[in-house]
């Protein structure tokens, strides 16, 4: 019988770190148009997964190991992705699956703003995975914020992993906010115009590289809370 634990099953059975489940109900605070129902009208419930980050990247002194760890990671997740959807569908199981990163349709660029489809942070949140960090990062007890997240919609009622309520960041703690080279963050949200044009560099040759990780790299609980 097909059941949450044999889609977690499934999850780790593929490579993934982490695996959680959210009932759509969860998401009622979303706002309109980013609801796992705005997207999949059949959605029951929320799938979500992760693949560990190498931590080691930031000890290189050149942006080029972090941009090309991070890139060759989201690929990495959104192969698996798909390979697990094609799973729950030869299963007869409705399953939709949504990005970890890049492409998404919402833009604002006045204010180089952008949202995804659907967040995967917050899904993550409510998935059981862990909790959102200061410096919008979601938090695994285990992994700290070196994840890649995932999802897949699905069209089954699947019981939901209960929401954790440890404490992601220690109570004082203001690193991430003290130490970001643009100030764009409040310990809530991110300024996107801010954090984009300073950690986004395209290369003379037109490589994309990502030059800044500070928020990621200097969190405590980076690596979990251990």
């Amino acid at each position: 019988m097909l059941n949450s634990i044999s889609i977690k099953e499934i999850s780790f059975s593929l490579g993934f770190d982490l695996c959680g489940i959210a009932p759509t109900d969860r998401f009622s605070d979303a706002p309109d148009g980013f609801q796992p129902k705005d997207i999949y009208k059949e959605c029951k419930s929320v799938i979500v997964f992760a693949k560990t980050i190498p931590y080691s990247s930031f000890s290189a002194s050149s942006f080029v190991p972090y941009s090309h760890l991070g890139s060759v990671i989201i690929q990495e997740v959104d192969s698996l992705t798909i390979k697990f959807t094609r799973q729950l569908e030869k299963l007869g199981i409705g399953a939709i699956p949504i990005p970890t990163d890049d492409p998404y349709e919402y833009w604002e660029p006045d204010r180089l703003y952008g949202r995804a489809i659907l967040s995967l942070r917050h899904a993550g949140y409510l998935a059981g995975l862990g909790v959102l960090g200061k410096n919008t990062l979601l938090i695994n007890n285990e992994y700290g914020n070196m994840i890649q997240l995932g999802a897949i919609l699905v069209n089954i009622e699947l019981l939901g992993d209960p929401i954790v309520k440890y404490e992601g960041c220690l109570k004082d703690c203001e690193l991430c906010l003290n130490s970001c080279p643009m100030k764009a963050l409040d310990g809530k949200t991110v300024n996107q115009r801010l954090c984009r044009s300073h950690s986004i560099y395209k290369h003379e040759k037109g490589y994309v590289l990502k030059r800044c990780n500070t928020c990621r790299k200097i969190c405590p609980h980076a690596l979990g809370m251990k």
